[in-house]
């Protein structure tokens, strides 16, 4: 007999590639056996903004030279759809990095 079953993950934020979620007994069953666990195993799709580096989120941008020398102001659409504004007044260089909380 065919069963149906639905089972929710409910996914949590900082969840690495690799994070494993167990249903424990929810694989395929079949007369004298213990049924299987059932395993599903986090995966990252690739975003077109961010990447991520252990557990912060880094946005690479491109500015010319006189935005360089001269003051640059980042905007950045969060994940969650926040917009925010960064003004660099910092004279920016080649691994110039803006770490924002």
């Amino acid at each position: 007999m065919t069963m149906e079953e639905i089972l929710n993950i409910n996914i949590k934020p900082g969840w690495k590639k690799g994070t494993k979620i167990t249903f424990p007994e929810k694989g395929n069953e079949r007369p004298n056996v213990i049924p299987a666990d059932l395993v599903f195993i986090i995966d990252e799709k690739p975003h077109s903004t961010f990447t991520r580096d252990v557990n912060d989120l880094v946005v690479t941008q491109q500015i010319t030279l006189a935005e360089a020398l001269t003051g640059y102001t980042v905007h950045v659409t969060t994940v969650d759809g926040r917009n925010f504004t960064i003004p660099i007044n910092n004279v920016i260089h080649p691994d110039y990095e803006e770490i924002v909380p």
